[in-house]
């Protein structure tokens, strides 16, 4: 056998064994393959790459990854972005001029602020994230809890509507004012959030106005069953929570006074120095004490100690301190008076003059607000301050225009009430017919606008026109309510049980963070 045919032979046999020609066509053929592979792979992970950034730049997984869930009910980062961008700009609209004060720099990441407000520590961007996903706690629960008692709102559908129109005059205000073209769309997102879309926000706004009427419902039926046997009885077991008392008192100053070294630094004083200074507080109070019950006159005494200092006291409410616990006794009668050490203040000497409860009736005013026009004109500007007046003579005479048209026409509460809705600039008050309910002393209104309302010899009917700083106020004495006490009692109680009503209704509801918290703020 020749030499070639062995060879083709033993290939024949044996296809491992090629000639060199063979061999180098079949290493090519294979190279070729894992290029190919190789290419192929190479091709899928730009094709992975590619699809993964259209992806986020179009935020679909922004807006579709889970930021917090609540009792299985996932949130995204759009959704928690517009509990979020709520309470931020709650923040801002109500301490915006002093938010420094706060520590907070509008002009600056939150999340790289430290926030004191926080005990644990944490950014301002965890203490908004907290409100914020506290109010989500409370509106799923409660917009659960409604769906499951079958709670309706009867004009859900037009107050949606309502919050969109109110929208796009929003937009078209900004527009006018800016020399934009913004839509509704456009708005939402700078309000809540570029992920924000109106399908988003008007399932949102459901939800709020469903657990918002559900929450008031049961307020205001829990509100109207309280007899008033159970506000005396509530009174009774805890009178020292609505009681008042008068008293006069002398301070005399334990503290011992600071020192400056010779660098002018501050040197407390020790506490041997304090321990000296309270004993000699009390010494000079019993020597002030010894003459009032001799019959000279508490503050006459006060003037004889530069360390003494008097004051008459009205209307203090119980602490639980010592001073107050002597005041509130049941015991003390008109005249008794005594001798108490506070350690870090002083001694007290305090002479009691009566106990009571508040037993005036609260006021319900209407009132139409007319504000005076802003000047254009700066302080400096001569002529300011007689602009100013001329707008506020032009608002009180307009003020007493509308008051005479009243007066010539029905001059009933409905027709005042009409004339509240055609004239008054409080916002707040409009819907309600100018209606400000339950005023009482330690309402937080204007001085003025209490002074006219709590006046003793007020009529149900009166009308007037006081100024304040908000401007000049037509004022309505629509009628009185209880007795402030009363008030008082029945706000303790709700207050209560609203807050038991809460906490069972949000009992097992949690907020778990998720990977889609990273895109919300």
């Amino acid at each position: 056998m020749s030499a070639s045919r062995e060879k083709k032979t033993r290939q024949e046999k044996d296809p491992s064994i090629l000639d060199p020609k063979t061999a180098r066509e079949a290493a090519e053929r294979k190279k070729q393959k894992r290029s190919d592979r190789m290419y192929a792979a190479i091709f899928i992970v730009f094709l992975l790459v590619a699809a993964i950034v259209v992806t986020w730049n179009s935020g679909i997984l922004q807006k579709r990854a889970t930021a917090v869930t609540i009792n299985g009910e996932k949130y995204t980062a759009a959704e928690v972005n517009y509990y979020y961008s709520s309470v931020y700009n709650q923040f801002l609209s109500s301490y915006g001029s002093y938010a420094s004060m706060f520590g907070l720099d509008t002009s600056k990441s939150l999340k790289t602020q430290d926030c004191a407000m926080l005990e644990d520590g944490g950014t301002w961007f965890d203490y908004f994230l907290q409100q914020a996903e506290d109010q989500m706690v409370t509106a799923t629960a409660l917009y659960d809890a409604a769906q499951e008692e079958g709670f309706t709102v009867d004009d859900l559908d037009q107050q949606i509507q309502d919050n969109l129109d109110s929208l796009d005059e929003s937009v078209e205000s900004l527009n006018s004012s800016n020399g934009t073209n913004y839509d509704r769309a456009d708005y939402l997102q700078m309000m809540y959030g570029k992920y924000m879309t109106e399908d988003i926000y008007k399932e949102l706004l459901t939800q709020s106005l469903v657990a918002s009427y559900y929450a008031q419902a049961y307020q205001d039926e829990t509100e109207a069953s309280y007899t008033d046997q159970q506000i005396s009885d509530a009174y009774e077991e805890d009178p020292n929570s609505y009681d008042l008392v008068d008293y006069e008192q002398i301070l005399v100053s334990g503290v011992a006074e600071t020192t400056t070294d010779e660098d002018g630094n501050t040197v407390e004083p020790t506490d041997e120095e304090n321990e000296a200074a309270m004993a000699e507080s009390k010494t000079i109070a019993d020597e002030l004490y010894a003459k009032y019950q001799a019959g000279e006159g508490l503050e006459a005494l006060a003037d004889t100690e530069d360390k003494a200092s008097y004051s008459d006291n009205e209307g203090t409410t119980y602490s639980g301190d010592d001073l107050t616990t002597w005041l509130f006794d049941e015991a003390r009668q008109d005249g008794d008076s005594t001798v108490i050490e506070v350690d870090g203040t002083g001694t007290y000497i305090l002479v009691f003059h009566g106990r009571y409860r508040n037993d005036y009736d609260v006021a319900n005013v209407r009132h139409i607000l007319i504000q005076p026009e802003s000047t254009e004109l700066s302080e400096d500007d001569e002529g300011h301050e007689a602009d100013v007046q001329a707008k506020k003579d032009a608002a009180k005479a307009e003020a007493e225009d509308i008051l005479a048209q009243w007066k010539a026409g029905a001059a009933t509460e409905d027709s005042f009430i009409e004339l509240v809705k055609e004239y008054s600039q409080d916002t707040g008050s409009v819907e309600d017919g100018g209606l400000i309910p339950d005023i009482s002393q330690d309402s937080s209104l204007v001085t003025e606008f209490k002074d006219w309302s709590l006046d003793p010899s007020r009529k149900v009917g009166d009308t007037g026109i006081v100024e304040s700083s908000y401007g000049y106020h037509i004022m309505y004495l629509s009628s009185f309510g209880d007795p402030y006490w009363m008030v008082q009692v029945r706000s303790n109680l709700l207050t209560q049980a609203v807050n038991d009503w809460h906490a069972e209704k949000t009992e097992g509801y949690e907020a778990t963070e998720g990977f889609g918290i990273r895109f919300v703020g």
